[in-house]
């Protein structure tokens, strides 16, 4: 079964100027006072945020990294958007990418989605396969990148850190969806966050999981910020 909104594009898909190895350029990811960053994905980027105001950012990793973005005089200007939905899979981000992306027009979208297309497995009896989360995921960035053609993407791996013997089992739902994620990055010339090992490696550094995520899903303050930190180094290091 496909992706029930991904009618219309042949399965295996490619963007224009793809070579064997990927993009023949580097993504560029310096910002600029012009630029329009999105923040798109699920409750880890809602945050609790207001959603009645658009400019609302709510309170989490994307609010840490506007915070440090609005903080620079040479970006004075920028706009910065969060339209992260608590509860969203795939499906759910794609059904709403017109409004919450594409009328926008954003500069920079950076997408963070698939730990909900696990968990309702889990939780809910509701399964989407790995292929089903993979059309549904590059037909958003196939969107994304036909309306806004200089786009710069920024993808964030879905992550678990397991704060219980029933979450380990997770792994083998939600580790093909960071493998969709890694190779999306390649074909698509994005920025990639491996938020999944970053976050199994700061746990162990901790010497517990809940210091990142009190449920194993959703970051704690720790957990924000560390998110928001590595968000922040691609834009240091470009």
């Amino acid at each position: 079964m496909r992706c029930p909104l991904a009618a219309g594009l042949p399965h295996k898909w490619a963007p224009s100027g793809l070579t064997r190895s990927g993009y023949d350029r580097r993504v560029n990811l310096a910002l600029s006072p012009r630029d329009r960053v999105l923040f798109l994905g699920d409750s880890v980027t809602d945050a609790d945020r207001n959603r009645a105001d658009g400019a609302d950012l709510g309170a989490g990793y994307a609010a840490a990294a506007a915070a440090r973005l609005f903080a620079r005089p040479a970006l004075a200007g920028i706009a910065v958007f969060n339209r992260g939905v608590g509860g969203d899979r795939a499906q759910d981000v794609l059904a709403r990418l017109g409004p919450d992306c594409l009328d926008l027009a954003p500069t920079v979208v950076s997408l963070l989605v698939g730990i909900n297309d696990t968990w309702r497995r889990f939780d809910s009896g509701l399964t989407t396969t790995a292929a089903q989360y993979s059309e549904c995921y590059r037909t958003i960035l196939t969107r994304i990148v036909a309306a806004c053609p200089a786009v710069r993407l920024i993808l964030i791996e879905p992550f678990v850190v397991p704060v219980s013997p029933e979450q380990w089992f997770w792994r083998s739902d939600l580790d093909p969806r960071i493998a969709v994620v890694r190779r999306a990055a390649l074909d698509f010339g994005a920025a990639l966050i491996p938020a999944d090992g970053m976050f199994a490696a700061a746990a162990a550094a901790a010497g517990r999981s809940r210091a990142l995520a009190d449920d194993g899903v959703h970051p704690t303050a720790e957990g924000h910020r560390l998110l928001a930190e590595a968000w922040l180094a691609l834009f240091d290091a470009a």
